[in-house]
């Protein structure tokens, strides 16, 4: 008893750095030692019948399937993009190299042609003249997409959002913004701020991701667990469809009852039923208290018994509960240089806190982490209240991705699941390669059930995307997960879709592809499988 008091006092001693925003440095907690305890889960406990096309995938979902007869860019074409665009109309191959890549340098298109509008009658124009002429649109935001669907796959025109970069409105009183859709999201949270508002999603990409890139992808990230998804916070959109119609749906109303709610067919479907130019967004209140909490546990048990307490101690000022393991962080360390806060732990979690009292945030959070050591859920961790701490501590979970790419070809897997089950495919995965895998690492929103599994190689490794895939599809939909929790299909996942859809339900969305898009010029061989009939 003595001993609990005792680490008690030192909890307390190094919370009391919550009241104050003044803080020279994070107070860093000594947690008591937890008691080991061991998982008993098992994959065969959980399981759901596939679902199958008739055919079923036939080949990897990196590979790109045969070019379809879309017509080829002449001069003549390119007559008519520089009389609406003239100097915005670029052909020449070192400046389109960096759009015809994506972010991860896995997929590489040849597009010889990049058009850069302004105004959605731009867009509008120059679709409803690739719709006359056959001619194939690759739309591209910041390029930042991990599943190669924001880059040609052969010679698409890749019509970029990137000078659509206006804030159009912003209602101080209702905090809705309304922009183009190339706004950079970093740039959009600063305006924000300004006026004392926040974005409802934030991500590790912000400095480069485009606003309406996100809307097309329903774009995750880092503050889903306490404002939900796009498909909630994005009020209104303006879509240019493949014939260069413009759909308004820019409203700005909380409620809106009248007929279909149109715009939810656009938020996610990565720029294959329409050109998004523009949209209307709720923003929350900037929070007057932040708090950044890292925590290490001992087993992946006690981090979600810690997620437990966390919902039910800290209640509505929780904004984010995320994850990382010990090789998440030794990659940080050796490539990075980052070291870490805390003293080396199986597990590391990234706890947000955001309210309106600092006082009031403070005691719940001293109460949590005082009942967390007690009950040894914990073993260490370091709490910070100011502004370039608390980047530093989110800094160890959003620079990962940065890590991964410096140890080697990345094979990335955006997973949805059961809370519980997330890292046992990990563990799974790791015992499946065998020394096969460079690196088996997890990561991830625990807080809505999002695992990021990523698995590296020296090079580009045929024979070991053949062992991880369709396993991970497989262990996925026997858990009745989702292949893609927040990174959409693009290219590389287009023929999985089945794992998680059943064919009904795929059959529909080619329907309303063909609807939308007859000719399907729109970001062709994304999203939707080849088999599709």
């Amino acid at each position: 008893m003595a001993g609990i008091l005792h680490r008690t006092l030192r909890l307390r001693t190094a919370l009391s750095a919550l009241s104050s925003t003044a803080t020279a440095r994070p107070s860093h907690v000594d947690l008591c030692s937890p008691v080991l305890l061991t998982s008993s889960w098992q994959f065969g406990a959980c399981c759901r019948k596939l679902h199958a096309g008739a055919d079923g995938p036939k080949q990897s979902p990196a590979a790109a399937p045969e070019r379809l007869p879309f017509s080829r860019v002449t001069e003549e074409d390119l007559n008519f993009f520089r009389k609406i665009l003239q100097a915005r109309t670029i052909t020449d191959p070192d400046l389109l190299e960096s759009s015809n890549v994506d972010w991860l340098k896995s997929v590489r298109g040849s597009s010889e042609v990049l058009l850069r509008p302004q105004t959605t009658e731009e867009v509008s124009q120059i679709l409803s003249y690739c719709n006359n002429r056959n001619l194939a649109v690759n739309t591209q935001g910041g390029n930042t997409g991990l599943v190669g669907g924001s880059v040609p796959v052969y010679d698409e025109i890749i019509l970029s959002t990137a000078l659509m970069n206006n804030i159009l409105s912003f209602d101080s009183i209702s905090g809705i913004l309304t922009c183009q859709a190339g706004c950079v999201l970093e740039n959009l949270s600063l305006y924000l701020e300004e006026r004392d508002y926040i974005m409802p999603l934030d991500l590790g990409a912000k400095g480069s991701c485009h606003i309406g890139g996100n809307v097309a992808t329903n774009a995750g990230g880092l503050r889903l667990l306490r404002y939900g998804s796009l498909h909630g916070t994005v009020l209104g959109v303006e879509v240019v469809l493949a014939d260069g119609r413009v759909l308004d749906c820019l409203a700005t109303l909380r409620k809106d009852n009248t007929g279909y709610d149109l715009k939810q067919l656009f938020i996610g479907s990565e720029g294959t039923l329409g050109v998004i130019t523009a949209v209307s967004v709720l923003c929350p209140r900037k929070p007057k208290s932040v708090n950044v909490v890292f925590l290490g546990c001992e087993t992946f048990e006690q981090l979600l018994k810690t997620f437990q307490l966390c919902r039910g101690m800290l209640g509505e000022i929780l904004s984010a509960y995320e994850f990382l393991d010990s090789e998440c962080m030794r990659l940080l360390n050796t490539h990075l240089k980052l070291p870490n806060p805390i003293s080396d732990c199986p597990f590391y979690v990234v706890i947000e806190t955001s309210g309106s009292d600092p006082t009031h945030d403070g005691e719940k959070l001293h109460n949590f982490l005082e009942e967390a050591m007690t009950s040894s859920l914990v073993t260490d961790g370091t709490v910070a209240t100011e502004d370039s701490k608390i980047k530093a501590l989110w800094s160890m979970r959003e620079r990962v991705t940065e890590a991964l790419t410096h140890d080697g070809f990345t094979y990335k897997y955006d997973i949805s699941l059961p809370v519980e089950r997330i890292y046992q495919l990990v563990t799974d995965m790791r015992e499946h390669l065998g020394d096969r895998a460079k690196s088996v690492v997890g990561y991830g929103h625990v807080g809505d059930g999002n695992l990021h599994l990523n698995i590296t190689s020296p090079a580009k490794d045929p024979a070991l995307l053949a062992a991880i895939e369709p396993f991970v599809y497989e262990w996925t939909a026997g858990c009745q997960g989702s292949i893609s929790a927040e990174h959409g299909l693009g290219l590389k996942k287009r023929n999985y879709i089945y794992y998680s859809k059943p064919s009904q339900a795929v059959t529909l969305m080619g329907n309303i592809k063909a609807m939308l898009d007859p000719k399907g010029i729109l970001n062709p061989y994304k999203t939707l499988p080849d088999n599709l009939k």
